[in-house]
């Protein structure tokens, strides 16, 4: 991992580092993670346990509750793999796919903020799909 993870947090934004809450100030900054397998979650990103009512919103939460603390990773990869696989089942276009494979690498290397972050990166073409559904 070269340099580890960056985040960038814009004023008063909060981010969960190993369990601890953190505020940023009042201006934007950057903050460089070095310690590798940090379990960091930005909150305006976490999905609360009423809005997992989609399958990519499930596989996202079971990541989130081991960056959060409520699940560890010899729990949650086995939940993980499976749901990404399952999604794979689905979501079978190229950009989804290699979403996919993300988030699976990532899963495998313990990374689970990179994982989170790769299968986020699905939810707005499943709500675009979702959407066609509903209109039908």
């Amino acid at each position: 991992m070269s340099g580890g993870l960056v985040l960038k947090l814009g004023p008063k934004e909060r981010v969960l580092v190993n369990g601890a809450v953190i505020e940023n100030g009042d201006r934007r900054t950057r903050l460089s993670i070095k310690t590798p397998n940090a379990n960091i979650l930005r909150l305006r990103d976490a999905i609360h346990p009423e809005e997992v009512n989609t399958p990519v919103r499930r596989v996202c939460y079971v990541a989130q509750l081991v960056l959060s603390g409520d699940s560890t990773p010899t729990e949650a990869r086995p939940q993980l793999l499976r749901g990404i696989e399952q999604l794979s089942q689905a979501l079978t276009d190229p950009d989804s796919r290699a979403q996919l494979a993300a988030a699976t690498d990532a899963v495998l290397q313990d990374q689970y903020y990179q994982a989170l972050k790769a299968l986020r990166g699905l939810l707005p073409r499943e709500e675009r799909l979702l959407a066609g559904l509903r209109d039908q």
